[in-house]
C-alpha cells in the first residue's frame, strides 16, 4: 500500500486531476458525445500521469540533494522501476486514445504531452520555461472541439486564453519552488524574475485572460461574464498591493475563476 500511495504521490495528482477535470467540462461545453468525451478524458489522464512520473523520474537527483520530503522517490517511497514502468504504460497508452478522438485532434493533444515533457526534460531550466505550459494549455481546447470535428477548430480566443492561464499556472506553480530550484541550477523565467514580479506577471496573465474569453465567448452568460469579471478585478487588486503569500494564493484564485470563464463558454 506504501508504494502505491508513493506512485500516486509521484504523478503529481493534484495537477493531473485538476486538468483531467477541466477537460471533463470542456467535453460538455463543447457539446461532445459520450463515447469522444470518455476518450477525451482518459488521454488527457493517461498524458497527465506520464508528464507527472516523467518530471519525478528527471527530478529524483535534485530532489534528493535538497532533501524534498514531500516527493516519493526521493524518500524511496516507490521504487524507481515501479515508476519507470507505469510512466511508460501511460505514454503508450496516451496515443491511441487520444488518435481515438481523431487523427488531427489526437495529434494536438499528442503535441500538447511533447510540450509537457520538454519542459521536464530541460526547458524548464532555461527563460521559455513559460513555453511548454503555453503551447499544452492553449492545445487543451483545441484537442477538445476538434474531437467534435475536424472541420470546425475552436476559434482562436480560446487557445490564446489557454496558453494565458498556462503562462500564469507556470508562474505560481514555480514560485514555492524557487529555494530549491536555484540551489540545484534551474533557472527558469520565474527564478530571472523572482517571487514578487513573478506572481504580478502571473495576474497580469491571468486577468489577460479572463479578458480574451470575455471578448471572444458568444456563449457566455451575461450574469456569470459579470461576475467573473468583477471577481478578477477584485482579486488582482489584492495581488497587486498584498504582501508575503497573500498574492501567490489570490493568483491561483484568479486561476480558477479564469478556467470557470472558459469551461462556461462556447
Amino acid at each position: 500500500m506504501r508504494s502505491v500511495a508513493g506512485l500516486v504521490g509521484a504523478a503529481h495528482p493534484g495537477p493531473a486531476l485538476a486538468v483531467t477535470v477541466v477537460s471533463g467540462l470542456l467535453t460538455v461545453s463543447a457539446g461532445l458525445d459520450a463515447r469522444v468525451a470518455v476518450l477525451v478524458v482518459a488521454a488527457v489522464l493517461t498524458g497527465q500521469l506520464s508528464i507527472g512520473w516523467s518530471n519525478d523520474l528527471v527530478d529524483r537527483s535534485r530532489d534528493l540533494a535538497v532533501g524534498r520530503t514531500d516527493k516519493p522517490l526521493a524518500i524511496g517511497a516507490v521504487p524507481v522501476a515501479v515508476v519507470r514502468v507505469a510512466c511508460g504504460a501511460a505514454a503508450v497508452a496516451t496515443v491511441p486514445l487520444s488518435l481515438a478522438c481523431g487523427v488531427t485532434a489526437g495529434l494536438v493533444h499528442l503535441g500538447c504531452v511533447v510540450s509537457g515533457w520538454a519542459y521536464n526534460l530541460g526547458a524548464k531550466a532555461t527563460p521559455l520555461s513559460w513555453l511548454p505550459y503555453a503551447v499544452a494549455f492553449g492545445g487543451l481546447p483545441v484537442f477538445v472541439h476538434l474531437g467534435r470535428s475536424a472541420d470546425a477548430p475552436p476559434q482562436l480566443w480560446m487557445a490564446a486564453a489557454g496558453a494565458l492561464l498556462g503562462v500564469g499556472a507556470h508562474l505560481v506553480n514555480v514560485v514555492p519552488d524557487l529555494a530549491d530550484d536555484a540551489a540545484t541550477g534551474v533557472r527558469g523565467l520565474p527564478h530571472r524574475l523572482g517571487a514578487r514580479t513573478s506572481v504580478r506577471v502571473a495576474v497580469a496573465a491571468l486577468v489577460l485572460a479572463s479578458v480574451t474569453i470575455a471578448v471572444g465567448a458568444d456563449g457566455l452568460s451575461a450574469v456569470v461574464l459579470g461576475v467573473g469579471l468583477v471577481l478578477v478585478a477584485g482579486l488582482a487588486a489584492v495581488a497587486m498591493t498584498a504582501s508575503g503569500r497573500t498574492p501567490f494564493r489570490v493568483a491561483i484564485a484568479i486561476a480558477l475563476v479564469g478556467v470557470v470563464l472558459l469551461v462556461s463558454a462556447r
